[in-house]
């Protein structure tokens, strides 16, 4: 993809990027007003508008700047990023900390279906005239929304507060467990960082995001 021109690169990494996030984001929004919580439809953000959901910073800068790198450097491509978070208000569910987990795993499974959605995109598009500027933009996209979707959904099931899987976890523990675990969300950030800093995280989800990942690519005969 070095051939790419970088408008052409921010093309196909936004696109499946903004769909990505925004039905992430406003799946845990649905799933919270199924539950009886209307907190994210009263502010707006029970929505598949990605300008709702859009961080100038996290979703906007640190990616552009990631890339612009990764083009000049001729480096890998490492993209990181982060949306507005949708509020969820848990005191609303009748049963919370069941339907807190539910709606926490609502954005992963978002993603989980957006890969496979993908996945036919790519089987389609690889299916097309390699020659066709349009089809190899396409192949391009359609490759980047199954290996973002799954980043996402992956990275998100970490059992670490306030990713979902740390919300997921919480949901299954005795209350007293849970009041406990719940603790560690003001350092979650810190602990992630570490992580990547340290080498640690893809240590830990790299291998299950290359089988899932995998899986998708098998599918679309790629």
């Amino acid at each position: 993809m070095q051939n790419l021109s970088i408008f052409q690169s921010i093309v196909i990494y936004a696109i499946p990027a903004l769909f990505a996030i925004t039905v992430h984001e406003a799946s845990h929004g649905y799933a919270a007003r199924f539950f009886g919580d209307r907190t994210a439809e009263m502010l707006g953000r029970l929505t598949l508008n990605p300008l709702k959901h859009i961080d100038p910073i996290g979703t906007v800068l640190v990616p552009l700047a990631l890339l612009a790198m990764a083009k000049v450097s001729g480096g890998p491509l490492f993209l990181f990023g982060w949306a507005k978070p949708v509020p969820v208000a848990a005191r609303n569910f009748r049963k919370p900390r069941r339907d807190m987990a539910i709606v926490a795993a609502a954005g992963p499974a978002s993603n989980i279906a957006m890969a496979a959605i993908w996945t036919l995109v790519l089987a389609i598009a690889s299916n097309m005239s390699r020659g066709a500027g349009t089809a190899e933009l396409l192949l391009y996209m359609a490759y980047f929304g199954v290996f973002f979707n799954v980043i996402l959904a992956v990275f998100n099931m970490l059992p670490i507060p306030p990713l979902d899987g740390g919300r997921v976890l919480s949901g299954f523990l005795s209350p007293r467990t849970a009041a406990s675990f719940d603790q560690i969300e003001p350092y979650g950030l810190m602990i992630i960082i570490a992580l990547m800093v340290l080498g640690v995280l893809w240590k830990i989800v790299g291998p299950i995001i290359m089988i899932v990942a995998g899986f998708f690519f098998g599918l679309a005969g790629i």
